[in-house]
């Protein structure tokens, strides 16, 4: 693997200006692409908490009642919830921060993602830190009072924009950084928001057990240490960011030929600011809402769906859910946690691997095994759980799960083959609405036609079976828009003297300036320092997945 090379942050040495702004990120000529990775993973693994926020709802809905929550008025509504201080808060109206979540993040990275490209990812980060920690004090705070809405104003809301930021401060770096692996790279930072939770839900739990008392459930106090754990984290990922000069690429390596018919990479560039016109961003954002629907959507029920679909027989009873005692019903919940974990293994897994194969495969060569793969797997879930097959019912789920990944970690490469590096982190931000769209569809399909189907007196076991062929339809769209996808036309790009004004704003130096600058930026990257900078993200990831593979192994006894 090619470890060259562009160094320290000798760019802005001699020139005045704060030490957060995009010149003093510059990279000189020793330093080493592959401390910019683990940069990104510590940014991700502290954000990607927000997918496991809901360790949090079952101690909070008893807050107040500690062992029993304490109930409130029969007719109490959302509004209610939002200002009392004197009932718990139901698990239904804490569930509403993962919409603020993911509807925040798509709409801040839509809004900042220009701003973004100039002033650099350390800025970024950097104020990502700011909003997603000091969102969970704000949170604490609200907790503390028993205020449910200033926990939604801070995690939602604030923590909401530094998910935003934080999320697409890496892209276009990790994109000009590894020309020759854009898959791989922006596979590499996805994969830790995707592993946030895995981290994130086991140490909140035992945190809330150390803090936990006879008069609190010990969550307040968790919130308080982790924004402090996770400060550090992500600062340290944001001071660690470096972006490489102008024309700079790889010893050895050539760029491929201009809009090849299997990848579709071109060498121009496209401003955001034209994207909204462009037919290819819409068909990619339909490509990316559709697979993510089908994908979040069994996310958000993976548990009571093998549950229900399979009921006793997890535990080799013949009974349906329904008719199980109070015990087998807790020992039916535990082998579906562990369901819910492998899953999330699964998404991470494919985060990586298959960014990382789009690279050989092509882009849109990927999203086609995406959702033609996608379509079988969701029409045979029906056959395989009236057959009684579990293993291959897990196994099609995981495979689901490992594209779902794979879509959010695909995408930003597909950006840059098709509309070029230059403002891929923007182009990137705007395309996240299609994130914050499919956080509501997803969710809505699966859920709401569950209940028409129960409502109707289709039994628990046959209740996603439509569900499932829906899914597989939204994934056969989603195949017709990807099919449709082709090179951006001409008149879509930048000319030379448009992209040189574009780079300029964006405070943009070639090597030769920087050298010239600063005669010392040649400082060499240790190899120590960049073997420290991914254990110091690669262990905590390795102790989440341990615990995560422990609780899955409940599958297999």
């Amino acid at each position: 693997m090619s470890t060259t090379t562009a160094g320290v942050q000798g760019a802005g040495v001699t020139k005045p200006g704060s030490w957060l702004d995009k010149e003093r990120t510059i990279a000189g000529a020793g330093f080493n692409r592959w401390l910019v990775p683990p940069a990104a993973l510590a940014l991700h693994l502290c954000i990607g908490m927000a997918y496991g926020f809901s360790v949090f709802w079952l101690p909070l809905s008893r807050a107040l009642g500690i062992k029993e929550s304490l109930a409130c008025p029969a007719d109490a509504g959302l509004l209610t919830e939002l200002f009392t201080t004197s009932c718990d808060w139901k698990i239904s109206s804490l569930g509403w921060m993962y919409t603020l979540f993911f509807v925040v993040l798509g709409s801040a990275a839509a809004i900042w993602g220009g701003w973004l490209e100039r002033a650099g990812p350390r800025k970024a980060g950097v104020l990502a830190a700011v909003c997603w920690c000091g969102g969970m004090l704000i949170s604490a705070f609200g907790i503390y009072t028993h205020q449910l809405w200033i926990m939604w104003v801070g995690s939602g809301l604030i923590g909401g924009v530094g998910l935003g930021l934080g999320y697409i401060s890496p892209v276009s770096t990790l994109i000009k950084w590894f020309p020759d692996r854009r898959g791989m790279a922006t596979g590499m930072a996805i994969m830790g928001f995707g592993g946030g939770a895995m981290i994130g839900a086991p140490l909140a739990d035992r945190l809330m057990k150390l803090f936990a008392t006879p008069t609190s459930v010990g969550v307040w106090q968790t919130f308080v240490v982790m924004a402090v754990i996770y400060f550090i984290f992500m600062m340290g990922g944001a001071l660690g960011y470096r972006v490489p000069p102008t024309g700079w690429k790889p010893s050895g390596w050539t760029p491929p030929a201009s809009n090849n018919g299997n990848t579709m990479i071109t060498q121009r560039h496209v401003h955001v600011s034209k994207v909204w016109g462009i037919p290819q961003f819409w068909l990619v954002w339909a490509v990316l809402t559709l697979n993510v629907s089908a994908g979040i959507g069994i996310i958000g029920m993976a548990s009571p769906l093998l549950q229900e679909v399979f009921a006793g027989k997890l535990i080799g009873v013949n009974l349906g859910f329904n008719e199980l005692s109070p015990d087998q019903k807790k020992a039916i919940a535990a082998i579906a946690a562990g369901f819910t974990g492998l899953l999330s293994l699964f998404n991470i897994g494919g985060r990586f691997f298959w960014a990382t194969f789009s690279d050989k495969l092509g882009r849109k060569m990927t999203y086609y095994t995406f959702l033609l793969l996608g379509m079988v797997l969701f029409s045979s879930i029906p056959s395989l759980s009236q057959g009684g097959h579990l293993a291959l019912f897990v196994a099609a789920f995981c495979v689901i799960l490992s594209m779902y990944g794979g879509g959010f970690s695909t995408v930003p490469a597909y950006l840059a083959d098709l509309f070029g590096t230059q403002m891929v982190g923007a182009i990137h931000g705007r395309l996240l609405t299609a994130w914050a769209t499919a956080g509501i569809v997803g969710p809505v399909v699966v859920n709401y036609i569950r209940e028409y189907q129960l409502a109707h007196g289709v039994p628990k076991a046959d209740a996603y079976n439509i569900t499932m062929y829906i899914l597989a339809g939204m994934l056969a769209l989603g195949f017709l828009c990807n099919l449709m996808v082709r090179p951006v036309a001409d008149k879509w790009f930048m000319t030379d003297d448009e992209l040189a004004a574009e780079k300029k704003l964006a405070h943009e130096r070639s090597a030769a300036e920087i050298l010239s600058a600063d005669p010392g930026s040649n400082e060499v990257t240790p190899p120590a320092k960049i073997a420290l900078a991914w254990l110091v993200v690669l262990v905590p990831l390795a102790w989440g997945a341990w615990i995560t593979f422990e609780k899955a192994l409940v599958l297999f006894r």
